[in-house]
């Protein structure tokens, strides 16, 4: 197992007190199915250059320059030395600017999330600090960083002994809701209707518990991958017939609750009789040629496959009774 590279190193600060500290991502798409583009004639892989647009022909990195444009075919070039002169102090410190409350930050501003730690073996009780005055303060701390040249609002909270740093959008870049809800219709809704839509909430109530999730589509493509490569003939899925039935509101909830245990979802429907399959290692180790770094064609990894179909993991169709 391989750490994964900082995407940032520089320095945290509130007021005086500073520490040198590195930005990882929190998150990570490595592990899902990827896929390469591929000559069908060949068998080569794709490979994409930077061709000039009106020659066609290829461009070479060194003279390939930035430009902003102002019109048809009109540019302003914009250097590397430019960008740099306007480098801000946000790239090599996140400097917290002030504390708010967690629940003050609309979702519609999360972007993603990272993980904030101290980098190398100094700084350690200056980070302590920091955490643990955001911590005392039960608020999050706001500050701003640059990633990829452009400098973003970050919010810091303590996660066990480290920092979760979020980084946050501009308000321009959120649009505004109203030009999307105007046209929704002021409905009344009867007290009837709300009493039964809330019995069906309380059926399907839980705790949040993500282990219990399951990409099923990502299980469905590992599935698929794995029968390909033992050979397996692959039927084409019937499609799902719809229900041409139209009931009225009030029944569709009274039946959600005399039925909803029973009424399958489209998904599950169009699979019925089989079970849904969670991914087992041996379906991620017979992955593995195919999802790393392509220089094998397709055909070579086929006869290196173990013949055997990696079995699936009983369904998880136990766990989920509990949320519905």
């Amino acid at each position: 197992f391989m750490a994964p590279r900082a995407n940032w190193k520089g320095f945290l600060r509130l007021s005086l007190v500073t520490c040198p500290v590195a930005l990882y991502p929190a998150t990570s798409d490595t592990e899902k199915v990827s896929f390469n583009q591929i000559n069908r004639k060949t068998g080569h892989r794709i490979k994409y250059l930077k061709v000039d647009a009106d020659t066609g022909e290829e461009v070479a990195n060194d003279d390939i320059m930035k430009g902003y444009k102002v019109d048809t075919d009109t540019y302003l070039e914009v250097t590397k030395d430019e960008l740099d002169d306007i480098a801000l102090e946000s790239t090599r410190t996140i400097e917290i600017d002030e504390f708010v409350p967690r629940s003050d930050i609309d979702s519609r501003y999360v972007i993603r999330p990272y993980y904030l730690v101290p980098d190398g073996k100094v700084g350690h009780d200056a980070f302590a600090v920091i955490r643990e005055t955001i911590r005392s303060m039960d608020k999050v701390a706001i500050g701003r960083v640059v990633l990829t040249n452009r400098e973003h609002i970050i919010a810091l909270e303590p996660l066990d002994n480290g920092l979760m740093g979020t980084l946050l959008r501009y308000p321009y870049e959120v649009r505004n809701e109203k030009e999307y809800f105007d046209d929704i219709q002021d409905v009344k809704i009867t007290k009837d209707m709300l009493d039964l839509a809330k019995h069906i909430v309380e059926q399907k109530s839980a705790d949040f518990e993500p282990e219990k999730f399951e990409d099923r589509y990502e299980d469905a493509l590992v599935e698929l991958i794995n029968r390909k490569r033992n050979g397996i003939k692959i039927a084409p899925k019937a499609a799902p017939k719809s229900d041409g039935n139209v009931i009225n509101l009030m029944d569709a909830l009274k039946r959600s609750l005399t039925g909803g245990k029973q009424a399958a979802p489209p998904a599950e429907k169009a699979g019925k009789g089989k079970k849904a399959k969670k991914r087992v290692e041996g379906q991620r180790e017979m992955l593995l040629p195919i999802s790393g770094s392509g220089k094998r064609a397709a055909k070579e990894t086929a006869k290196e496959a173990p013949k055997k179909v990696a079995k699936p993991a009983r369904t998880p169709a136990a766990r989920s009774r509990k949320a519905g």
